[in-house]
């Protein structure tokens, strides 16, 4: 089964900023590093979609397909459509990841893609129990994604509305899905990993 990686990097990351695709943690992109997330996790192609400062972040891109949400001011949802509809007609599903998740490991990408070839529909990282991200979805569950992405709300209203289709995978010690929002987050994340570092 052929499993795509998609990184939603389309925001302008206003409480940042800046967009969060250009912010950098140890020296790298944010959107490098979603990428390079998903394509270590055995994703094949990775797509990134782009939004705010597009002209900026494409050349980041290299290695993946990039597209632009033309409404990605909307929120995430039209992030979301829009890259479900640029996946490769040979794509059996996808997994889902945002670009401000940088502690996210390739091994909830792995353990979601091996849910998948197990048999499930959609399939969501969960962490102390809890759903977060990133999620898989199986091309037989992207028209109703689609439909129901509005706003912020992404694939979270779909996954809530078929619980029967939806397999959880605990990703708790595979990395973190805390977010990125604030310029005091990135610095809190930078320090706690220069304290790691210097263990």
């Amino acid at each position: 089964m052929r499993v795509a990686g998609l990184l939603l990097a389309a925001g302008a990351g206003r409480r940042m900023g800046g967009p969060k695709a250009l912010v950098e943690l140890d020296g790298e992109p944010l959107v490098r590093r979603g990428i390079r997330l998903l394509a270590d996790g055995g994703c094949s192609p990775v797509v990134v979609v782009v939004g705010a400062a597009a002209q900026e972040v494409r050349p980041l891109c290299s290695g993946a397909q990039v597209v632009e949400a033309a409404g990605w001011r909307a929120g995430m949802g039209a992030s979301l459509q829009a890259g479900l509809r640029a996946l490769d007609a040979d794509v059996d599903a996808c997994v889902v990841a945002l670009v401000d998740q940088p502690l996210v490991s390739a091994v909830a990408v792995v353990q979601l893609r091996a849910a998948h070839a197990a048999g499930a529909v959609a399939a969501v990282a969960t962490y102390a129990g809890k759903p977060r991200n990133p999620v898989l979805l199986d091309r037989r569950t992207w028209a109703g994604v689609t439909a129901s992405a509005t706003g912020d709300e992404g694939a979270r209203s779909w996954l809530r509305g078929h619980p029967d289709l939806v397999v959880q995978v605990d990703c708790t010690g595979a990395g973190s899905p805390d977010d990125l929002d604030t310029p005091a987050d990135l610095t809190a994340l930078r320090t706690a990993l220069l304290r790691e570092g210097t263990r």
